[in-house]
């Protein structure tokens, strides 16, 4: 028989695991409740159309420019690049 230990040190075997499990399908959850962490949802769609990779490459010290340039406006490459995409081509 297999056994496991749990992050807090408690040693469980497969039998154990067994029965929470049935337990947990009953909706029987032995213990009190904690804290429940809900993540945030994740980084909003940039775009409802596919969005595909557009790679190039630059001397490395045009990209250390270029990441200078984004952090002092508090943005990543990758927005700072978008946005003047987007400029470029509304011009």
């Amino acid at each position: 028989m297999t056994t496991y230990t749990t992050k807090s040190g408690r040693t469980l075997t497969d039998r154990d695991i067994e029965a929470l499990a049935q337990a947990a399908e009953r909706g029987d959850f032995p213990g009190e409740p904690g804290a429940f962490v809900v993540g945030p949802p994740g980084r909003p769609r940039l775009s409802e159309e596919e969005l595909v990779t557009v790679a190039f490459k630059v001397p490395r010290s045009r990209r250390e420019a270029l990441d200078r340039r984004a952090q002092s406006r508090g943005k990543t490459r990758s927005q700072l690049l978008r946005e003047i995409l987007e400029r470029e081509l509304a011009s």
